[in-house]
């Protein structure tokens, strides 16, 4: 039913969430994310609590595996869940149940983690995962997952259709609340429709910036 992932950038300690589906309003549910403590996504048969407990476990401990095992033993229908998590230090745990779909599993290592559910095959999972090493590490977050969710996509995606109908993107910042948070809840081409709602939130940002610069003259010389 879906597919996502989870990053960190390891330059600023930022977490990033981004994820795909054939289902509605994917990202109410799925995307968990808070500032200096991680992320999580819930899916399959989704259980936000995952995500909303999650979050509240690795503020505690910070130690996605222990607390992956401690969701795990409070779910009983865990066989019926995909979740997976990162924490602050970048240690990545992820869970798939065996009543996932047809094709459903996850890859994950240190400050990456791709997970999916009905999928084509597991070349969706790896299509993404290549895109974000790949891609320039430069970017920001939001970007490079973006670009994963695209290949994602690309590689055939849910195996119910060659295009999700929605999609979601959330990066942390300093501040309790995400940093990016974007979704599109309904559209024949989400992926392609929330890649055009990115760049058009990163020319409004660029913009309030230029607009902030000048009108202080003495900075804009310093930075310029």
């Amino acid at each position: 039913m879906t597919f996502s992932i989870l990053a960190r950038d390891p330059s600023n300690g930022r977490f990033g969430v981004a994820v795909a589906t054939c289902h509605l309003a994917v990202g109410s549910t799925v995307p968990h994310i808070r500032a200096g403590v991680g992320a999580v996504a819930t899916q399959a048969h989704t259980n936000p609590y995952l995500g909303i407990c999650g979050l509240e476990r690795l503020e505690q401990s910070s130690d996605a595996e222990s607390v992956l095992a401690s969701l795990l033993a409070d779910d009983q229908h865990r066989d019926r869940r995909q979740f997976h998590l990162i924490d602050l230090d970048g240690r990545t745990s992820s869970w798939t149940g065996q009543d996932c779909g047809p094709w459903a599993g996850h890859r994950h290592q240190r400050d990456l983690s791709v997970a999916g559910n009905c999928l084509v095959d597991e070349g969706v999972l790896v299509a993404m995962e290549q895109a974000f090493l790949t891609s320039d590490p430069s970017l920001k977050l939001g970007r490079r997952l973006m670009m994963a969710l695209q290949a994602g996509e690309a590689a055939g995606g849910d195996q119910r259709s060659p295009f999700c109908t929605s999609a979601a993107v959330q990066v942390s910042g300093e501040a309790a609340f995400p940093l990016l948070d974007l979704r599109v809840d309904f559209h024949e081409r989400a992926v392609e429709q929330l890649m055009e709602v990115y760049e058009r939130s990163q020319a409004l940002w660029a913009q309030e910036w230029r607009d902030e610069l000048s009108e202080l003259p003495m900075l804009n010389r310093l930075v310029a």
